[in-house]
């Protein structure tokens, strides 16, 4: 089976974290939602949940996607974790980010085993945000697990 949406290596990676076209878990996209909304960081800040997100969390949440196999790159290929739970601590900082980029921004996961936060705005433009700082990982989900998993250069945001 192969995906006109991506390139081989990046189908076959998804294929084998358990993705297939017509994927959609709205109940658990929900189940996040309900527990994003409720959470309060102690600072009082609150996370935005918005289409764009539920969107990417029904079709991909829960899935851990390995680096797919493909030729040399700037940067080593990721594997990428769909679990906004993943951002639940980070209301402040997503909240830091969706103002500074004039949108609202919602947690999608995690890359390499935590070492960097994913973000959904939205429009479903994606973000990683790690300690290094904030990075574009391009205009959908789609493009963004293509960038992460193969080994993209991101584009570093500027404050």
């Amino acid at each position: 089976m192969t995906s006109a949406r991506f390139p081989a290596g990046v189908a076959a990676a998804l294929r084998s974290a358990g993705w297939q076209p017509g994927r959609w878990d709205i109940r658990q996209a929900e189940v996040w939602a309900d527990t994003l909304r409720a959470y309060v960081s102690p600072g009082g800040h609150r996370h935005s949940v918005f289409p764009a997100a539920v969107e990417a969390w029904a079709e991909f949440g829960g899935l851990t996607v390995p680096a797919a196999p493909s030729p040399g790159r700037p940067i080593a290929p990721v594997a990428v974790h769909v679990d906004p739970l993943h951002g639940l601590h980070m209301a402040r900082t997503l909240g830091d980010l969706g103002r500074a980029l004039e949108t609202e921004v919602a947690p999608l996961g995690e890359e390499s085993a935590g070492q960097g936060q994913l973000a959904i705005d939205a429009e479903g433009r994606v973000y990683c945000i790690d300690h290094t700082g904030d990075y574009y990982m391009g205009p959908s989900i789609d493009a963004a697990l293509e960038a992460l998993t193969t080994g993209s250069r991101p584009h570093r945001l500027t404050t």
